[in-house]
């Protein structure tokens, strides 16, 4: 099983504290802070925008990976990346032309990545995965919070690790959705390299960081 980075997922912090969470996941020993933009169009929610981003970035040193679940996310990447995002990952399913969104991502100087839905296979971003940085298996169906990990994810991963180390390409496999102490070690072990995470980090029964050092122990414990 191999080393992984964890992404704390501020859609499950306190909103009122959006600074103090970032700030005790950074303490905490988190290598991302994932975010989760949401447009009430491609899912239910509304969440953050550019001005929250630049809040964020003031706050943090480490990396804003940022999860467009939006619609035509590539009129918005430029101002995302002004706004200090590190990579922006958009979803397969929201682009008209993935491979053109991906480039415009590149243009402005911040990684690219692309997500894919549960019910969307590899096959549809397989073309394209020289281009990008950063593949994102979601875990749940997005914008919908508190849903169970889907276990034919671990398939998927699975497949896109191969594939990946197959060809000798570098992008990251991330995956989002269910995860805690009973789920972070067999996403791991199918080949993820980022894992994100929300309420299991950010939660009422634990500072954020016991959840993360519970999160890695665990890991630890497995091997």
């Amino acid at each position: 099983m191999g080393a992984f980075k964890l992404a704390p997922s501020i859609l499950s912090a306190d909103f009122a504290n959006l600074g103090k969470a970032v700030q005790d996941a950074e303490r905490g020993g988190a290598d991302y802070i994932h975010v989760d933009v949401m447009d009430g169009r491609f899912v239910p929610n509304i969440t953050f925008g550019a001005q929250i981003v630049k809040a964020l970035r003031a706050k943090t040193k480490l990396p804003l990976d940022l999860h467009l679940m939006i619609v035509e996310p590539e009129n918005h990447v430029n101002e995302f990346a002004r706004a200090g995002a590190d990579s922006i990952t958009v979803h397969a399913e929201a682009c008209s032309d993935i491979s053109n969104t991906v480039d415009k991502i590149k243009k402005a100087g911040v990684n690219a990545g692309v997500a894919i839905s549960p019910d969307t296979e590899f096959s549809a971003i397989k073309g394209i995965i020289t281009q990008i940085d950063l593949i994102l298996v979601m875990s749940v169906y997005p914008g919908f919070p508190g849903q169970a990990f889907i276990p034919q994810s671990l398939n998927k991963l699975s497949e896109i690790r191969k594939h990946l180390d197959a060809e000798r390409l570098k992008a990251e496999l991330e995956v989002d959705g269910g995860i805690n102490k009973d789920t972070i070690s067999s996403v791991v072990e199918a080949g993820a390299t980022i894992v994100v995470a929300g309420s299991a980090i950010f939660n009422e029964h634990e500072t954020v960081e016991e959840a993360i050092d519970k999160l890695r122990s665990r890991l630890n414990d497995n091997n």
